[in-house]
């Protein structure tokens, strides 16, 4: 949205500020080639390796309050009590589009564990009508700290 507001400001400057714009002069480095100087090519780091899938998941209660999520969701009510203050704010902001997406899924058809990294757990969830991918992730007093989903690639 930031963008296409900058953008539709900058095409209502009055054309007399355009004009004191295209009056700048750009040197001509054909005429005037500028002095090259050979510095040399920063070297890029390696990106570190993404770290391990855990094949245990990094929260015993992941699956289950998982499914209540999404049985809650499904139903119109999701449970806000088992999330942060944070993230049960950001979900409300988003419930309109959120819990029609949910009840039109379907039913769960299977929900598989794929993997924990970082403190999150990474499920396979297929419902009649989509296949998606959903992540969660706990704080310190057990309440969920991160929920995502999104398809399944």
């Amino acid at each position: 949205m930031k963008p296409l507001l900058f953008a539709a400001a900058f095409l209502l400057v009055p054309a007399a500020a355009q004009a004191q714009v295209a009056a700048a002069t750009v040197p001509n480095s054909f005429d005037q080639p500028a002095a090259r100087t050979q510095q040399p090519v920063p070297a890029i780091p390696a990106a570190a390796p993404a770290p391990a899938m855990s094949t245990t998941p990094a929260n015993a209660r992941s699956e289950e309050v998982l499914r209540e999520i999404i049985a809650g969701g499904q139903a119109g009510t999701l449970p806000y009590a088992l999330m942060t203050d944070d993230l049960a704010g950001k979900v409300r902001a988003q419930e309109g589009a959120v819990l029609p997406l949910l009840r039109g899924f379907g039913a769960i058809q299977a929900l598989d564990f794929v993997g924990a990294q970082e403190g999150a757990d990474l499920f396979a969830v297929t419902f009649a009508t989509a296949a998606t991918q959903w992540i969660i992730g706990f704080d310190e007093s057990g309440k969920v700290a991160a929920l995502l989903f999104r398809p399944a690639e």
